[in-house]
């Protein structure tokens, strides 16, 4: 009686020996899979508004804690095998076979087939698990000893937002102006006219029958300004474009007018296309200067080159030597 009491009890403890090594190389084997999208592309996403993302979000920050209850479990089934392993074979054998499970767990769990198997069955329970996780902060703020998901990122980058957050972060990687450069160079296509322009109340224009004496040369050199627009009456009407630098060539004796002095073709954009169309706009028409609509043929504002390239460099263009014609100062210049 106690023979066939012994066979019984060694058949329960072998059986529940191999029933939990599986279970165990089955927990080893699972992998969370990872949002296709780093933290900081779900977060932004997020904030603007993405439900999916938001969930996503919450369910990446949750797995380090799924880590850390996974490798908890891990252990348990571990020393519940090697109890079941001494009880069927003996404490000699019972150790051989706990050692042999502890070593071989993780190297017989990167098989496909527990991994895929795995895969399956924590897709079922995972629901679950993350809101035992969720019910649970307190516990698994203690026993978590995996790093949290906040230190996990995808090399993948998933927008230009995201690039650019990753450029200006980068310390001493880059200057000050290479990380401007990028950044702004990034965005450049996106960027609106409306949003660098000289907007009307900022415009300084000259009417067509001004006369362009000595006084009011001066006048205009002093506003700074290499190119004004022309009006015949207002800002809504105008007719040309001036271009300062090319008055000191004027003969000071033999005064005329801006409207005879002007180049009679002026050039248009609307408020509400891109910088990049700008651009081409004005490489196409061999021009410094275009003058800002609305859609109702109102002008708001004026662009010039120099403004696009500002916005595409990230800094202000300051030319440190004006003669660029003296081969003098150009040699003596500096970087």
């Amino acid at each position: 009686m106690d023979m066939v009491y012994n066979d019984r009890m060694f058949t329960f403890y072998a059986i529940s020996t191999f029933v939990v090594f599986i279970l165990t190389l089955l927990v080893a084997a699972i992998r969370p899979v990872h949002s296709k999208m780093n933290m900081y592309e779900l977060e932004r996403r997020s904030k603007k508004g993405d439900k999916q993302a938001k969930s996503a979000l919450e369910r990446e920050k949750m797995l380090g804690s799924v880590v850390s209850l996974q490798k908890i479990v891990v252990a348990i089934l571990q020393v519940t095998s090697f109890t079941f392993a001494e009880l069927a074979f003996g404490m000699l054998f019972g150790i051989f076979v706990a050692f042999a499970i502890a070593f071989g767990c993780e190297m017989i769990a990167h098989l496909r087939f527990f991994r895929r198997l795995s895969r399956r069955i924590y897709s079922h329970i995972e629901p679950a698990i993350l809101v035992f996780i969720k019910r649970n902060p307190f516990l698994f703020r203690v026993i978590s000893g995996a790093p949290r998901m906040g230190d996990y990122y995808d090399l993948r980058i998933s927008s230009r937002e995201e690039l650019q957050h990753l450029v200006s972060e980068s310390d001493s990687v880059l200057t000050s102006d290479e990380k401007k450069l990028i950044v702004h160079s990034l965005s450049f296509n996106d960027r609106l006219v409306s949003s660098i322009m000289t907007p009307r109340e900022d415009i300084t224009c000259i009417k067509k029958t001004e006369f362009l004496g000595p006084l009011m040369l001066d006048d205009l050199h002093k506003v700074g300004h290499s190119w004004l627009p022309v009006v015949d009456d207002d800002l809504d009407h105008v007719i040309g474009i001036l271009n300062i630098k090319g008055l000191m060539t004027l003969d000071s004796k033999k005064s005329m007018t801006a409207g005879k002095a002007m180049q009679s073709k002026a050039y248009y954009i609307r408020e509400d296309q891109t910088l990049h169309y700008a651009l081409v706009a004005l490489l196409h028409t061999h021009h410094h200067l275009l003058i800002v609509v609305n859609e109702i043929r109102e002008t708001v504002g004026i662009l010039t080159l120099e403004d696009i390239i500002e916005a595409l460099l990230g800094r202000e263009v300051v030319d440190e030597f004006i003669e660029h014609d003296n081969l003098r100062a150009v040699a003596a210049h500096k970087k």
